[in-house]
């Protein structure tokens, strides 16, 4: 759960049992909403931020920063874009004011009994952007990947390491005769996956968050869409390679 301390902090708390008494692990949040130039985000994630449409998926280890960069994609989106945006945590960490755009957040056991449950009825609200917690269940992905197909912009977690393993790890809640329908889906809704890791600063002033980048252009597409996942590392590396090439001839012009 999330406590706040005014003026303090807001923390993010897991209270457990331990040898016949009560511990707890405690993490502060920082009480104002990170942008993404500050967590030094690559800079596709502003093109990732700025889309009208589509399922951008943010994955990593617990603890591996999954949710401040979220924080910061929606704030960013806040910031620049008249639109209406649902988020739906658990818990709630950052709390977002309205600057251009309407945000609601609604949290799992106090606003809402699920991801699921929640986001069926986020999608009776008009939202342009939807913002979940964690795909955790086959109803929850298929609604995320359906919503992102009928014009929302949604963003999610998963604890995946990789993007490879992303996909997989999707498609793979499905049974196997509706696996081939939602990788047709995915190849068509997903816009990209952020596959991040926090290692320490150079410098030992706190850690910084190392990104997987896996943008879905038409190779990538049509590798999730075949079923050959083992082949997008690759992909991945072949996109940025053409990239640094395409920086170096404008830099050079």
């Amino acid at each position: 759960f999330a406590y706040s301390l005014p003026g303090v902090s807001r923390f993010r708390v897991n209270v457990y049992q331990q040898r016949g008494s009560m511990g707890a692990a405690i993490r502060a949040v920082p009480m104002g909403v990170p942008t993404i130039d500050q967590l030094a985000l690559p800079p596709m994630v502003k093109q990732l931020a700025d889309l009208p449409r589509g399922l951008v998926l943010v994955t990593g280890p617990t603890g591996s920063g999954k949710s401040t960069t979220l924080a910061a994609i929606i704030n960013h989106v806040n910031q620049t874009r008249a639109v209406h945006i649902m988020t739906i945590e658990d818990p709630i960490e950052y709390l977002h004011r309205d600057a251009k755009s309407a945000i609601n957040q609604r949290e799992i056991g106090m606003d809402t009994l699920s991801f699921a449950n929640a986001l069926r009825h986020v999608l009776r609200q008009d939202p342009d952007v939807i913002l979940i917690g964690e795909m955790r269940d086959l109803e929850t992905i298929s609604t995320a990947v359906t919503a992102a197909e009928t014009g929302h912009l949604v963003f999610a977690t998963l604890h995946t390491q990789s993007a490879a393993q992303t996909i997989d790890r999707i498609i793979d809640v499905f049974p196997a005769h509706q696996q081939s329908q939602i990788r047709m889906q995915l190849s068509v809704a997903l816009e990209g996956v952020l596959s991040q890791a926090l290692l320490p600063r150079v410098d030992g002033a706190g850690r910084v968050a190392a990104i997987e980048v896996m943008l879905a252009n038409g190779a990538i597409r049509n590798l999730i869409r075949e079923g050959k996942t083992h082949q997008l590392p690759s992909a991945i590396r072949d996109d940025q390679d053409e990239a640094r090439r395409d920086h170096h001839s404008r830099c050079s012009g």
